[in-house]
């Protein structure tokens, strides 16, 4: 760490708790960051829902249970947004960087400088939300696709997503079945994954969120119909399940439908030695070296052969590419490096020159 620590308010989403007990990427993802800023002697005020399973020093909460029943409702997000305003008004910290969805409308209401890392695809309404914004909020995206989608917003830089690489169990002796692992949505294209499976003759595990109701209704007439032999479901599985499913799997499949603005899943089958076979849409080709650590194909017709090449993978390739590339310290230190950019003035003018 160079400087002076900081004091920072890290405010998390009003779905999960931190670390996520089980599906949860964006909260996976701040626990991480927040274990390392920690680690490297910065003060860390967490406001989140729940408990409190990260080592910052100060947890401040706005939910005593987290809201991951209303996922995606409206109210939630305002409510967490408007209780972290009340919070970050009373408190002192250096800055806050803010990882909900409303808690960004709040920023321009304080003098204490506000980051926000932005989780979601901004090709659409959000991105508008954010243009409305303005310099109340400095972005950070999590991929080159997300902020080259939406050039004009006020980008201070980028940085990929990550984890602890090593609390991920590394195996090269892989077992015979891909494996699909995330929500059941059509944005996933889990129905393409199945067909996938099917035409190679290749074993799948499913192991998907199915909770929310427009994932039910997926999961009905897409998904349902198309289970049986070769395929298994066996639903959303925890921290440890997901581990042990990514270590022994022949590849993960990613055959992602919608913009995707990361894909942490990517990431945690790479640090598991687990090569990923994806379409080429959003970020993928920013994750995964095609040929080196799995393989990206162009169009759905292409899954099958590559469910087979997938093999000639090294899984120690794998390991390292995560290791070098996505493991959740340097994550940390290149926001720390954000941090400091944004207090110095330096983020403002790196902006104004583009």
């Amino acid at each position: 760490m160079s400087g002076q620590p900081l004091h920072i308010a890290m405010v998390a989403t009003p779905w999960f708790t931190l670390p996520p007990h089980a599906y949860g990427g964006i909260e996976q993802m701040v626990a991480n960051l927040v274990e390392v800023l920690v680690a490297d002697g910065h003060e860390l005020t967490l406001i989140g829902v729940g408990d409190n399973g990260t080592n910052a020093q100060h947890f401040l909460t706005t939910y005593g249970q987290p809201e991951c029943d209303r996922l995606g409702a409206a109210i939630p997000e305002v409510v967490h947004a408007g209780q972290a305003a009340r919070l970050l008004a009373e408190l002192r910290v250096d800055l806050v960087h803010d990882h909900s969805l409303a808690g960004p409308l709040t920023a321009a209401g304080r003098e204490i400088p506000t980051a926000v890392t932005v989780h979601l695809p901004v090709n659409g309404e959000l991105g508008d939300l954010y243009a409305a914004l303005g310099d109340s909020v400095r972005l950070v995206a999590i991929s080159e696709a997300q902020r080259e989608s939406r050039p004009e917003l006020n980008w201070i830089g980028m940085v990929h997503n990550a984890v602890r690489v090593d609390t991920y169990p590394y195996s090269d002796d892989k077992e015979d079945y891909a494996l699909f692992l995330g929500r059941a949505s059509w944005q996933k294209g889990l129905h393409v994954a199945v067909d996938a499976a099917r035409e190679a003759d290749v074993p799948l595990v499913v192991a998907a969120k199915c909770i929310e109701e427009s994932e039910k209704i997926y999961f009905d007439e897409e998904v349902k119909p198309r289970l049986g032999p070769g395929v298994e479901w066996i639903g959303q599985v925890d921290a440890v399940g997901k581990r042990k499913l990514l270590q022994h799997a022949r590849c993960l499949v990613f055959p992602i439908l919608g913009d995707e603005a990361f894909g942490l899943v990517m990431v945690e089958a790479l640090a598991c030695g687990t090569p990923v076979v994806a379409l080429r849409r959003a970020s993928v080709a920013e994750i995964v070296r095609s040929g080196e650590t799995g393989l990206v194909c162009d169009t759905p017709e292409e899954l099958p052969n590559a469910l087979h090449e997938v093999r000639r993978i090294s899984p120690a390739r794998c390991r390292e590419d995560a290791r070098l590339r996505f493991d959740s310290v340097g994550m940390a230190h290149r926001y720390e490096d954000l941090y400091r950019r944004v207090l110095s003035g330096e983020a403002e003018a790196t902006r104004e020159a583009h």
